[in-house]
């Protein structure tokens, strides 16, 4: 099991994205993600998007939302439990990420990059509203074969 956090990272009707493109085993491999990563031992999520934010970015967030919960589930890989926070609040300057290249996209241009198609729903939702939400993804390699969005 894994546990993760991402954070939209929001700034002029765009979003801060990483393209991971630098590491050769990755999942991501190629596609576009929020800033985020896997929870160090002891952190809560709120300790680990803002220490993931500041290493992928050299930005130091000083306001952020939880927005959701998505679960991950795949016959190709372990399930994942990721915690996806909003941001309008930082401060700091872009570093390079050695992980990708950080770029900001418009918001509605998200949707049309190469993501997760289980991202691509949350992202939607996530522009839509302020409710909280938790959304389930079931996937069949990198195939989405079924999810279940809950809103509170």
């Amino acid at each position: 099991m894994i546990l993760s956090t991402l954070c939209y990272i929001e700034k002029d009707g765009k979003y801060l994205m990483l393209h991971r493109t630098k590491k050769k085993k990755d999942i991501n491999k190629d596609k576009w993600i929020g800033i985020g990563g896997k929870f160090e031992e002891g952190e809560s999520p709120e300790e680990c998007i803002v220490r993931e934010v500041k290493e992928e970015t050299g930005l130091e967030l000083k306001s952020y939302k939880l927005r959701c919960i998505v679960t991950y589930v795949s016959t190709s890989w372990e399930t994942e439990y990721m915690y996806v926070f909003t941001s309008k609040v930082f401060t700091g300057s872009l570093i390079e990420c050695n992980e990708g290249d950080l770029q900001w996209i418009a918001k509605d241009e998200i949707t049309k990059l190469n993501t997760w198609e289980g991202d691509k729903i949350f992202v939607e939702k996530l522009q839509k509203d302020n409710s909280f939400f938790t959304v389930k993804f079931e996937y069949d390699g990198e195939k989405l074969i079924k999810y279940d969005l809950k809103e509170y």
